[in-house]
């Protein structure tokens, strides 16, 4: 039930990008040319690995979502909003919680600025750019960080504390079961997180109310921390179980 994202491409074989694959002869400009663009639609972050030195680009690609791309600049010196200065990197895409969010595990050097774009209802949809800090602000992974309240039996409370970086603006928490399936899917301001209670929620990924947590079950809780440029800063993952 973990957010299976590290090992994979050790696993199954599955290439990822290098500088050298970058293409330099288009531009996200040149893409996106005479075609109807929704910026900032399309929700995407970006973490360091834990076990390897790659990049995940998690995004999360609603139903009708097609043509999916991944850009970057070849440095994080240029103006992040200028759309001359991304380029197209061929990465493979790998499912994550089984599909319902997905990622690009990409091999860089030096810190970029990356956007993930694709195809939806005749429009083009953009990502924020996503400021790459694998060198200078490498995710942390504290699982311990991560608490879980279950005296309310099947509506446990999720809390967590930030790690040594300061800057996070908002938090992702996933609630998944024993198959890696996403059960739910929030986005949060506060360090607290009830399953299921909205109340708190700004941002929802969840497609459907979720049935009620069963005792006597296993399940997951994965929570990102990012900051306003999209670098998650904390990963953890924990079970639990309902008594």
């Amino acid at each position: 039930m973990k957010f299976s994202c590290f090992l994979l491409i050790a696993a199954l074989g599955i290439g990822c990008s290098t500088d050298k694959e970058q293409d330099l002869t288009i531009t996200l400009q040149d893409a996106i040319e005479g075609k109807q663009i929704e910026r900032d639609n399309v929700i995407a972050c970006a973490a360091s690995n834990k076990n390897d030195d790659l990049v995940s680009v998690f995004f999360y690609p609603r139903d009708r979502a097609s043509n999916i791309q991944y850009f970057e600049t070849q440095d994080s010196t240029v103006d992040k909003n200028d759309f001359d200065s991304y380029f197209p990197v061929v990465a493979s895409e790998i499912d994550v919680f089984n599909g319902y969010l997905k990622k690009f595990e990409v091999s860089v050097t030096d810190e970029k600025w990356v956007i993930v774009s694709f195809e939806e209802d005749g429009k083009t949809h953009l990502s924020n750019p996503i400021r790459l800090k694998q060198n200078t602000k490498p995710t942390e992974y504290l699982p311990q960080n991560v608490s879980v309240d279950t005296a309310n039996t099947t509506m446990p409370i999720f809390s967590w504390q930030d790690g040594n970086y300061a800057d996070t603006k908002i938090y992702f928490q996933v609630v998944s079961d024993d198959r890696n399936d996403l059960i739910s899917g929030t986005y949060t301001f506060e360090r607290q997180f009830q399953f299921y209670n909205t109340e708190n929620v700004v941002l929802n990924i969840t497609k459907s109310t979720p049935s009620a947590l069963k005792t006597d079950t296993r399940y997951g809780f994965t929570l990102l921390a990012v900051s306003e440029d999209n670098w998650v800063n904390l990963f953890s993952e924990i079970d639990f179980q309902l008594n």
